[in-house]
């Protein structure tokens, strides 16, 4: 913590630096201050006029907007210092190119005839990640039997490992890993670390690639935090990816730290969930991979070199791996749960650690339940973060007025990301309901229609229901004082 304090500080005072240098050059103009004060008005008029025009999302936008006409100075600072530092983030802008680069080996798979599913033919169109048929798949509702598995199949491995997740913990199951991974880069494979630099920040020391380096691992700690940065900081790497040999791919929601499979209790039991898919979908993810890895270290010339070819035919209904980029026009994550609510006929199920949402969401989840859809969404018992808790139950009130059911797992805190559909269709993977995840994250998803395990995600998040408390519109109801607060907080939603 001492660690993660000194490097928060150090963060903190070079954008509160930023700002004061930005400042003194107004004060000393002061003897301006009239034309200033009308010059900067005059500035974020226009910026705000911007922001209407191309928001993609005004709840998103809505905080901006308003530090921009009730602290014209500031607010207009601020926003042109970040929004400079975004914009020419070397970062980003490598990010983006390998994005653009990467499309080439997102190959549509011409068997598959999509033209008639709209959900299908947008993710396909869109995210430009291919469809498949061919692929095992297994879903595992809890992360300690994910754990295991994923352990059997590290021992197989033998040509490479790609392990890329948001926050790397010391403990039993990050020493369980590592131990398998240093003796599989001494047997010669190709073994490479992402891991998100923020995420970490308390877990991890910052020279910690080079402990790695040392036993033979490639690592790379995403988007170092740095005092200059600004608000680059918010894009950070969400995703949880392994992927061994090209056979098989594991995601979902857990990270590696002990919490994950309960062998650390934090926040009472920690309800959480992977699924591992072998068959020609994992490629999607191995792209996903390389795109962010050649980004820093451009050494793979060739990504088809790491692709296996399946020869058996299995037909397991619809499959699609997808990113969410905060790059691109797209707002993919969101998209593909709007899409979901809204062609619901029989429920909706959804698991969410976090319940920011926007209008579009809200009006989605009710408009569904009062045309006759069972929407449920299960929401953490015991919260993470309080405040953002606090925030997340601002929202409970107006969709439980709309016939949506809500409940808390009894037991913890829940961590899955998942939504599933009339038996039909379903996405698992690690976009949460908030602002981060939705727009400022690279994260990823994987959607499934007639696929085996919709039966047991089904079968978890009822398993789940059980155990937890449905809440009444009585105590979603919130009193005066904590409504208040809880509409200041909306106001730095996107922030949190």
């Amino acid at each position: 913590m001492k660690m993660a304090l000194k490097r928060g500080i150090i963060v903190g005072v070079g954008l509160i630096l930023q700002i004061l240098f930005s400042l003194t050059i107004y004060l000393f103009f002061i003897n301006k201050v009239i034309l200033i004060h009308i010059l900067f008005g005059i500035i974020s008029l226009l910026l705000t006029l911007d922001l209407i025009r191309t928001s993609k999302n005004y709840s998103y936008t809505l905080p901006v907007i308003i530090s921009l006409i009730l602290f014209p100075i500031l607010g207009t600072l601020l926003y042109i210092i970040l929004k400079n530092n975004m914009n020419h983030s070397k970062l980003l802008k490598r990010i983006k190119r390998q994005e653009k680069d990467s499309l080439k080996y997102l190959i549509p798979n011409t068997k598959v005839n999509i033209s008639d599913n709209s959900k299908i033919k947008y993710l396909t169109d869109y995210s430009h990640f291919p469809v498949s048929t061919n692929n095992d798949i297994e879903y595992y509702p809890l992360g300690e039997i994910a754990f295991e598995e994923m352990l059997k199949e590290l021992k197989k491995a033998e040509k490479f490992i790609f392990f890329e997740y948001f926050i790397v913990d010391h403990g039993y199951m990050w020493q369980s890993i590592l131990n398998i991974l240093e003796e599989k880069a001494k047997n010669g494979v190709d073994v490479r670390v992402m891991y998100d630099d923020l995420g970490c920040l308390s877990t991890l020391d910052k020279n910690y690639p080079k402990e790695l380096a040392k036993l033979g691992i490639k690592c790379i700690p995403f988007n170092r935090l740095n005092p200059i940065a600004g608000i680059i900081m918010n894009n950070r790497d969400h995703r949880k990816i392994l992927v061994i040999d090209g056979i098989v791919a594991f995601s979902g929601g857990i990270n590696i730290a002990d919490e994950y499979i309960n062998k650390t209790i934090k926040h009472g039991h920690w309800k959480d969930n992977a699924f591992k898919i072998s068959g020609d979908a994992v490629w999607n993810y191995t792209v996903m991979f390389l795109t962010m890895w050649n980004s820093y270290k451009k050494v793979d010339s060739d990504f088809t070199k790491f692709k296996h070819k399946f020869t058996k035919s299995k037909e397991n209904g619809y499959v699609i791996p997808y990113a969410e980029t905060p790059l691109d026009d797209e707002i993919t994550g969101e998209d593909v749960y709007l899409n979901i609510i809204n062609q619901a006929n029989k429920y909706v199920y959804i698991f969410t650690p976090y319940l920011i949402i926007d209008t579009d969401m809200i009006n989605a989840l009710t408009l569904a339940a009062k045309r006759g859809v069972d929407v449920r969404i299960v929401i953490p018992g015991i919260p993470d973060k309080k405040i953002v808790y606090t925030l997340s139950e601002s929202y409970v009130e107006p969709l439980v007025k709309g016939g949506v059911k809500i409940y808390r797992y009894t037991p913890g805190f829940v961590h899955s990301k998942v939504f599933v559909s009339d038996d039909k269709v379903a996405t698992v993977g690690t976009i949460n309901m908030d602002y981060r995840s939705l727009y400022l994250h690279f994260e990823c998803g994987c959607y499934f229609e007639n696929v085996n395990i919709i039966k047991d995600i089904k079968k978890d998040i009822l398993d789940s229901i059980d155990k937890s408390h449905e809440i009444t519109k009585k105590e979603a109801k919130q009193k005066l004082v904590k409504s208040i607060w809880q509409a200041l907080l909306r106001l730095i939603a996107p922030l949190m």
